[in-house]
C-alpha cells in the first residue's frame, strides 16, 4: 500500500491558476467518487480551500498513478504547462506533509486554525461519499490529533490569525483605520462570518448580505446588519470596505455593475474567494484599492514562533511515528493472527494425547479445549506484542519470520 498526493497552493501559484483547480463541497465529493473507481486506488480524500487544492489517494504499491492526469480528467484541463506549479508527495514525505499543515505550519498566515477545520470537513466529505479507506481515515484522523496538540502545546499565533484579521493589521500599518468605517461583507459562510466578526470587532459599521431563500434562516454575527444579496449594488456606495468571501462561480461585483456608480470616497475592496470574487478589472480604477488572497502575506518570525515552531516539529514527528507504527503494524497482524492460531492448534494436538488418557465426559473435554484455546491465543498474543513493544520494527519482524517457519509446512 502506498500513500499519494499532488498539491498546488498559495506558495507555488497565483490565485487564478489556483482557481483552475478548485472545487466546491459538492463538486469534491463527485470528483471523490470518480477517483475511488479508478483502477488500484483503495481511497481517496480531496482538501479545497483558498490557498490550495490537494487530492490524496492510497493505492497498490506497484500501480503507475498520475494524480496530476486524473485531477485534469476530473476538471477538464488539457494544458499540460500548469503542472510545473503541483508538488507530488509519496508515503512518508506526504504524511509529514499532512502533519505540518494541520498544524498550521504551511499556512498563508502561520498559525492560523481554519485549516485544522477544512482537514477535518474533508475527510467527513470524503466519508459521506464513502471514498476514505483505513489508511488516510487513520492518517488525517492523527493528523487532526496533530494540529490539535500543536494548537495547545506550541501556539505558533495569538488572537485571530486569519486571512482577514491580517488584512486589517496590513491595512492599519498603511494608515487605514477601520474603527468607524462603514464595510460591507458579501458572503455568509464561514470565511464570511469570520470577516463580518473581525471587522465589527475592529470597530467598523457591518452589513452582510444574505441571500434572499435563506434570510429567514441565516445567523449572522452579532452586532451585524443584514441585507439582501440582490440589495448589495444600491448599499455599496455607502460603504469605505467591501469583502466579499463566496464560494460562487461567478463574479459578485463586476465591472460594467460600476459605470453609472459614483464613489464619493476611496472604495476597499477585499476579494476572500477562490476562484476570485471581484472582477480583477476593478482594480484599475482609480477609487478602487483592490486586494486578494495573495496580498497578505507575513514572512516574519518571532523568537516566540521559532520556539514554538521547534516544539511542534517534535509534536509532529512523535504523531508520524505511531502512525507508521500503526501501519506497519497492519500489514503484521495478520501473520501473527496465523501464528497464533498455528500454535493453538499446535498446543490442543499435544493437550489431546494427554486428555485421551484422562477419565472425564466429552461434553467436559470439550469445554476444556475450548478454555485452553482461548488462554493460548492470549498467552501468544502477549509475547509477540509484547516482542513489538520492546523491540525496533526490523528486529521485531525478523522475529516474527522466524516464528513463521516454525509452522512451515
Amino acid at each position: 500500500m502506498t500513500i499519494s498526493m499532488i498539491g498546488i497552493d498559495h506558495g507555488r501559484a497565483p490565485v487564478d491558476i489556483r482557481a483552475l483547480f478548485a472545487f466546491t463541497k459538492k463538486n469534491a465529493g463527485e470528483a471523490m467518487e470518480k477517483l475511488k473507481h479508478t483502477a488500484g486506488i483503495h481511497g481517496c480524500v480531496i482538501l479545497s480551500t483558498c490557498n490550495r487544492l490537494e487530492i490524496w489517494a492510497s493505492h497498490e504499491e506497484d500501480q503507475e498513478l498520475s494524480l496530476y492526469q486524473c485531477l485534469c480528467r476530473l476538471k477538464g484541463v488539457q494544458e499540460v504547462s500548469y503542472e510545473k506549479y503541483f508538488v507530488t508527495r509519496k508515503d512518508k514525505e506526504a504524511a509529514a506533509h499532512l502533519f505540518y499543515l494541520a498544524g498550521g505550519l504551511k499556512s498563508q498566515i502561520l498559525g492560523e486554525d481554519q485549516i485544522l477545520t477544512q482537514i477535518k470537513d474533508a475527510l467527513n466529505l470524503a466519508r459521506e461519499h464513502f471514498t476514505s479507506d483505513s489508511v488516510l481515515e487513520v492518517l488525517f484522523r492523527m493528523a487532526v490529533t496533530a494540529g490539535k496538540k500543536i494548537k495547545t502545546e506550541a501556539p505558533l499565533a495569538h488572537g485571530n490569525p486569519s486571512v482577514i484579521h491580517q488584512a486589517v493589521c496590513s491595512l492599519k500599518s498603511q494608515g487605514y483605520e477601520i474603527k468607524g468605517k462603514t464595510c460591507m461583507v458579501i458572503g455568509n459562510g464561514e470565511m464570511g462570518k469570520v470577516a463580518a466578526q473581525t471587522l465589527r470587532e475592529a470597530g467598523a459599521d457591518v452589513t452582510v448580505t444574505v441571500r434572499q431563500y435563506r434570510s429567514g434562516i441565516v445567523e449572522i454575527p452579532e452586532g451585524c446588519k443584514r441585507i439582501n444579496y440582490g440589495e448589495r449594488m444600491e448599499y455599496l456606495p455607502k460603504c469605505d470596505l467591501v469583502v466579499s468571501a463566496t464560494a460562487s462561480p461567478n463574479f459578485t461585483l463586476r465591472e460594467e455593475q460600476f459605470s453609472d456608480l459614483t464613489l464619493p470616497e476611496e472604495l476597499i475592496l477585499l476579494d476572500l474567494a477562490v476562484p476570485r470574487d471581484i472582477d480583477p478589472a476593478l482594480g484599475k480604477r482609480k477609487e478602487i484599492r483592490l486586494y486578494d488572497m495573495d496580498s497578505f502575506h507575513s514572512s516574519e518570525i518571532s523568537s516566540e514562533q521559532s520556539e514554538s515552531i521547534r516544539k511542534a516539529e517534535q509534536i509532529v514527528e512523535e504523531q508520524m511515528e505511531e502512525f507508521y507504527q500503526w501501519l506497519e503494524g497492519r500489514d503484521v497482524i495478520p501473520r501473527i493472527q496465523e501464528i497464533r492460531e498455528d500454535a493453538v492448534q499446535d498446543l490442543n494436538l499435544r493437550i489431546e494425547k494427554i486428555l485421551k488418557k484422562t477419565p472425564m465426559e466429552q461434553k467436559d473435554r470439550e469445554s476444556l479445549l475450548e478454555a485452553v484455546d482461548t488462554a493460548a491465543g492470549k498467552v501468544v498474543n502477549k509475547l509477540i506484542f509484547g516482542l513489538r513493544d520492546s523491540l525496533n520494527q526490523e528486529v521485531f519482524l525478523e522475529c516474527v519470520a522466524g516464528l513463521e517457519k516454525l509452522y512451515e509446512d
